[in-house]
C-alpha cells in the first residue's frame, strides 16, 4: 500500500491550492481517509477525513469553511481543495489512511492511521 501526495507549492495569502492524494496497492473504500499537517516544532495535526466518497466529512475547526475534502474511488484518489489561505497553514501536508473501517470521532488521532504518504509542503506566506 502507497500513498503519494502532490500539489504543494507555495502562494500568496488568500490563494488556493488542491493537494493530491494517489492510493495503490488496494482498491477497498471501506477506508477512512484523512490528511494531516505539520508545522516546524510542531505536532501533527488532523486536518480532514473522509469515509467512501461522500459518507462522512470531518474537519479541523481551523480549516471548516475554507478547505474541501473529497475522494474519487474509481481513480483511487483523495483530494484537499484549500482555499482562502493564510500564513498559518502554511505546513507539511500528509495523506493517511486507516481501515478498513468508517471515520470515527477519533478522526483525528494520528495514531489511528497506519499508512502515510511522504508529505508535500505547503507555504502561504
Amino acid at each position: 500500500v502507497q500513498l503519494v501526495e502532490s500539489g504543494g507549492g507555495s502562494v500568496q495569502a488568500g490563494g488556493s491550492l488542491r493537494l493530491s492524494c494517489v492510493v495503490s496497492g488496494y482498491t477497498d473504500t471501506r477506508f477512512c481517509m484523512g490528511w494531516f499537517r505539520q508545522a516546524p516544532g510542531q505536532e501533527r495535526e488532523g486536518v480532514a477525513a473522509i469515509y467512501g466518497e461522500d459518507e462522512g466529512t470531518y474537519y479541523a475547526d481551523s480549516v471548516k469553511g475554507r478547505f474541501t475534502i473529497s475522494r474519487d474511488t474509481t481513480k483511487n484518489m483523495v483530494y484537499l481543495q484549500m482555499s482562502s489561505l493564510k500564513p498559518e497553514d502554511t505546513a507539511m501536508y500528509y495523506c493517511a489512511a486507516q481501515g478498513p473501517w468508517r471515520c470515527s470521532v477519533y478522526w483525528a488521532s494520528r495514531l489511528k492511521y497506519g499508512r502515510w504518504g511522504q508529505g508535500t509542503q505547503v507555504t502561504v506566506s
